[in-house]
């Protein structure tokens, strides 16, 4: 009885592994099938701004499950130490864990402005946060990669997870001389398509929330590459409350979805030859 009673248990417990590896391949069968249907991507990415509307925006992309690439420096918020403080440090972990992607924004979100003339790569530059901020300066290829890795390294502490190996410029200022200085230390730069810029740093009492979701509804292509904030200073009508999710919604209504950059056929090569 004994034996029988053993026999049973190891069929039962045989049992339950190939259920579980029949679910299991089932569950992966579906994901594979998903990615496969995706044939109208699009990325969204996501700058730090002053944060206010960060939480609201996470809810958002959580309920309707997309997920985008943040690109972060280490911004003045409107409560707390920055963006990339200790004060948000529980709100980056959270979308670490949530799967979402991470991006150098330089660390003291710093603008490019000129190159400088001479034998070494060295840019103009103006930050607009940490200890020189609104002060225009000077840096050379070495300073300027630090700013980049320094945002890259803070998000990896945050997150939980090594960022990819990009950045993007504030503003999306750039120079031929700064694209490839920055190559040289291993990053990407990444800026979005026409159509993707979605407006929230433009004025609001030219540029409604309504006009602006109409016109990105209208224009949007496959293959954009999307950028919007983490809240906006100047603007008094609040974009991310007004248009992020009727704007997912809308794009998912004409057959879009959403991918991160590691995902983009420009980049998944840079990607996977760059790990950090």
């Amino acid at each position: 009885m004994r034996h029988a009673n053993k026999v049973s248990a190891r069929r039962r417990f045989a049992l339950a592994c190939l259920s579980g590896l029949v679910l299991a391949n089932a569950s992966l069968g579906q994901a594979t099938a998903a990615s496969a249907a995706c044939d109208k991507p699009l990325y969204l990415t996501l700058d730090t701004g002053h944060m206010a509307v960060a939480p609201w925006m996470a809810q958002v992309l959580q309920r309707q499950q997309v997920k985008v690439t943040f690109f972060a420096a280490h911004e003045p918020t409107r409560e707390g130490d920055g963006s990339l403080g200790q004060h948000w440090a529980s709100w980056w972990a959270e979308r670490g864990r949530e799967g979402h992607e991470f991006a150098s924004h330089t660390l003291d979100h710093v603008y490019w402005r000129a190159d400088v003339p001479g034998s070494e790569p060295r840019f103009e530059v103006r930050p607009s946060a940490g200890p020189n901020s609104g002060q225009t300066s000077r840096m050379s290829e070495a300073q300027y990669c630090d700013q980049i890795r320094a945002a890259d390294q803070r998000l990896a502490q945050l997150t939980g997870k090594p960022s990819l190996p990009m950045f993007r410029a504030p503003g999306g200022k750039t120079s031929p001389a700064l694209l490839a200085a920055a190559q040289r230390c291993g990053y990407r730069h990444v800026a979005w398509a026409p159509a993707g810029f979605l407006g929230d740093e433009l004025p609001s009492d030219k540029f409604s929330n309504q006009f602006l979701r109409d016109k990105a509804l209208r224009d949007i292509r496959s293959g954009d590459i999307l950028m919007a904030h983490l809240g906006i200073w100047s603007r008094k009508e609040v974009w991310a409350t007004g248009v992020l999710e009727p704007l997912i919604v809308g794009l998912k209504a004409k057959g879009f979805c959403f991918r991160t950059l590691r995902d983009h056929p420009d980049y998944a090569a840079w990607v996977a030859d760059h790990p950090h």
